[in-house]
């Protein structure tokens, strides 16, 4: 099943971001509009929009990713 969340993130928390979701051993995908990118991928997160909020989209469970995507989550 897979999982969506909608996140919010600066320029300044994509380190962050990324570290957390290269430790998932599952794919993690984050995309704004039709443009989709690698999770792991530094390059691909700051080519997205940071000023509207981002979805990500993953099929499998690790709780420190959890818990950075809840600190980050956004109202749908």
């Amino acid at each position: 099943m897979e999982i969506k969340k909608i996140i919010k993130l600066t320029p300044n928390q994509v380190k962050d971001f990324v570290n957390a979701a290269t430790k998932c051993d599952f794919d993690v995908d984050v995309s704004y509009n039709r443009f989709t990118v690698d999770a792991k991928s530094i390059l691909g997160v700051f080519g997205l929009n940071f000023d509207c909020p981002l979805t990500v989209r993953y099929r499998g469970f690790n709780q420190d990713f959890e818990t950075y995507l809840s600190e980050h989550a956004v109202a749908c």
